[in-house]
């Protein structure tokens, strides 16, 4: 599974080429990527300085997922994807209590049958 990433600025806490073997895969809703990672991936340099891993996001074809690529050595990069799985959970419930929430201020303004 060793595929090497397609980034040209690799971050110097990652070692070419141990740290690029075996990288942690997984996949996330892609609703949710702004949330976790800010507009057009803006927190990503920051994760991956906190993290001292590497990330890299590739869209699948034909779903609403996307996958998550983690380099770093082999702690970093389990002690990463577990992080950024569990931001995605957090994320994806606080979308959607929004959600039911939505749905419960609706369902609460609807009109009464006289008035369909």
């Amino acid at each position: 599974m060793g595929t090497r990433p397609e980034r040209k600025d690799i971050p110097p806490w990652v070692k070419v080429p141990e740290d690029l073997k075996d990288p942690e895969v997984f996949q996330v809703q892609t609703r949710l990527l702004e949330a976790m990672f800010g507009p057009d991936g803006s927190r990503i340099p920051y994760i991956e300085q906190v993290s001292k891993a590497m990330l890299q996001l590739k869209a699948l074809e034909s779903s609403d997922l996307t996958e998550v690529v983690v380099y770093g050595s082999y702690l970093y990069k389990l002690r990463t994807k577990w992080m950024l799985q569990s931001m995605a959970e957090w994320h994806r419930q606080r979308q959607e209590r929004g959600m039911l929430k939505l749905e419960e201020a609706m369902s609460a303004l609807q009109l009464g049958p006289w008035m369909k």
